[in-house]
């Protein structure tokens, strides 16, 4: 997504629990389409998301590039800088937050099932049938195993998101697609593209795990969802849009590789 948004001035900082609340949420979301000059809520929620579900994640793909423990992202644990444009700049997690959610046993300390549904009805023995996790054939099923910090972000997007989609409009599969290509953004940033594949892995549930494609000699993620912004009054949709036909798309992407 190749948004623009204004240098913020000041930021308030609230619990992270407010994510939960749908009047603080119609809130940020209004003000958001201010700022962008829009009324549609669906839009500006889209746009909204987009930069709350980067925020997020940022420092979480962060981590797990690197090897270091990432923080508890449970919302109780968590705090958020809110720009004057509604969007979140940062999320502040407490500290030692994920240390201390682990001593606690909020966060299991080992690997747990995968549970593609949500149910544990639903889950299979990946020996006998192939599961959706990013492999082409059937395997062990160790393979097919969450991480703790993978479990604790499914459970926090499973909470945000609903509520999210019910005061925007906007569609829940197509806010889970913002934080898979949100995770491909951002672990590209810091060259760690399997680093963000392997996390989209862990959380699971209705999270797809970003794709990415090599265009003059540049890797980008090749998004699965849209945010909207071309329906702004006055912009234009991004380089990178699903929504373009693939040769257009690629050709401007080969023209944003060439510039470097």
């Amino acid at each position: 997504m190749e948004m623009v948004a204004q240098t913020p001035v000041s930021q308030a900082q609230v619990p992270g629990t407010e994510l939960l609340r749908p009047q603080w949420l119609a809130e940020r979301i209004a003000d958001m389409g201010i700022s962008w000059g829009t009324a549609n809520t669906r839009v500006s929620g889209t746009l909204w998301w987009c930069m709350a579900a980067s925020s997020l994640v940022d420092p979480i793909v962060a981590a797990v590039a690197s090897g270091q423990p990432a923080f508890d992202p449970a919302l109780e644990h968590i705090s958020l800088e809110v720009r004057p444009d509604g969007g979140v700049e940062r999320v502040i997690p407490e500290p030692h937050a994920y240390t201390v959610a682990l001593a606690a046993g909020l966060i299991p300390p080992g690997p747990t099932p995968v549970d593609l549904a949500d149910s544990p009805a639903e889950v299979v023995d990946s020996a006998s049938a192939g599961v959706n996790c990013g492999h082409p054939e059937p395997h062990s099923a160790a393979c097919c195993t969450t991480t703790p910090i993978g479990q604790a972000l499914r459970h926090t997007l499973s909470r945000v998101i609903p509520v999210v989609a019910e005061v925007s409009g906007a569609g829940v599969p197509s806010l889970w697609a913002i934080v898979a290509d949100a995770i491909g953004n951002r672990a590209l940033d810091i060259g760690a593209a399997e680093a963000g594949a392997r996390l989209a892995r862990d959380v699971a549930g209705r999270l797809p795990v970003p794709r990415f494609q090599d265009v003059g000699g540049r890797t980008f993620v090749r998004r699965i969802s849209c945010c909207l912004v071309f329906e702004v009054p006055g912009c234009e949709m991004c380089t990178s849009c699903p929504k373009r036909p693939a040769p257009e798309r690629e050709a401007k992407l080969a023209e944003l590789a060439a510039r470097g």
